[in-house]
């Protein structure tokens, strides 16, 4: 699929391959778990006049790869289908307001930020 997530100490990191990193024009988005304010799994329709920066949308086929802002918020999407996405919404974080991506098994992702998040407290 492309993407993968990296679980460290402190932060997560989702990792773009292949042409994904290419249309993206970005490799990886690192997450301080400290950053991250709720995170769930849900479908995202992205508003129709959101600004690449940078990034590639393809808007008819629901393909969006890379930095979008939109009313004053910072987004990284990375997804190509309309299905269930991970969707974290961050707060402090060094750029994103909210980092929405495709991946398999996304409930078990979201599973395991959340049970990360929580060994920090």
């Amino acid at each position: 699929m492309g993407r993968e997530v990296h679980f460290d100490k402190a932060e997560l990191t989702l990792r773009l391959t292949g042409i994904l990193s290419f249309f993206a024009l970005k490799r990886k988005v690192k997450i301080p778990y400290c950053t991250i304010k709720s995170v769930y799994v849900d479908y995202f329709d992205a508003p129709r006049w959101m600004l690449r920066m940078p990034g590639t949308s393809i808007s008819p086929l629901k393909i969006y790869e890379g930095s979008f802002k939109y009313a004053n918020e910072w987004y990284f999407l990375s997804y190509e289908l309309r299905e269930p996405l991970v969707i974290i919404e961050l707060e402090g974080h060094e750029k994103y307001n909210y980092v929405i991506f495709q991946i398999k098994d996304p409930i078990s992702i979201a599973s395991e930020i959340r049970k990360r998040i929580r060994n920090l407290e």
